[in-house]
């Protein structure tokens, strides 16, 4: 039964967002606020879909936590496709930091460029990443928008805690804001790389700001510690 709801779920997901996806192609010459719109039409489907197909509620916490400042960039865990699109509905249009090859993928890539996205290499010294961080100051600075970040680096599962990335910490000094840590469990319903989908409510936490000024080894071992001492209540 498991494997028929997970069967119906994606069939539904694939063909949901390619329909999205081909919708909003005009927006690909319009200003990019009405590319964001159709990001957050996109997260908001998929949130249908897991209530009515796999019966899981989304649950937002701490959303208080980003109105406590005016500017800030966020830190979240990352464990599926799923928060990349679900943490479009509480942010006011996200700037991503992605792998350079994502923005080579047909219509996806294409609206990743639209909205801003700002690629990296990864483990390479190329001259694209010797100004990464300064590029992303002036981005965030300019765009009025905030920085959407996955500090572990890649998708992990519910239970793992690998270090987090120390780029983490150049980001916090360069943008010198405020950062909003997000802990969340959507491995438990939608694990990394599984064509399974499981029932279970969806939390997202909002954890509360951590302002700037500390040292960037300090910066990154607290939104660790945060982040994984929040997580472990959703095991």
């Amino acid at each position: 039964m498991q494997f028929i709801r997970s069967l119906i779920f994606n069939i539904f997901l694939y063909l949901g967002l390619i329909i999205i996806f081909i919708l909003a192609i005009p927006t690909l010459i319009l200003p990019n606020k009405f590319t964001l719109f159709f990001g957050r039409v996109s997260a908001k489907y998929i949130v249908l879909i897991l209530k009515l197909i796999l019966n899981t509620k989304v649950i937002f916490h701490g959303i208080e936590n980003l109105k406590k400042v005016d500017n800030f960039f966020v830190a979240s865990a990352h464990q599926s496709m799923f928060e990349t699109f679900a943490l479009q509905i509480p942010l006011d249009g996200p700037i991503f930091i992605l792998k350079k090859e994502l923005l080579s993928i047909p219509l996806f890539g294409w609206y990743l460029r639209k909205i801003g996205s700002i690629a990296i290499i990864r483990e390479t010294t190329t001259k694209e990443n010797l100004n990464f961080f300064d590029k992303v100051r002036d981005r965030i600075e300019k765009s009025k928008r905030p920085l959407l970040i996955f500090p572990q680096g890649t998708r992990v599962k519910l239970n793992e805690q690998p270090p987090f990335k120390k780029g983490a910490g150049r980001i916090y000094k360069a943008l010198n804001l405020p950062c909003v840590p997000v802990a969340l469990n959507t491995g438990k319903v939608w694990p990394k790389n599984s064509f399974m989908k499981y029932r279970g409510d969806i939390h997202i936490s909002f954890l509360e700001p951590i302002m700037p000024g500390k040292e960037n080894d300090d910066f990154v071992s607290e939104i660790e510690n945060k982040i994984y001492s929040e997580i472990k209540k959703y095991y």
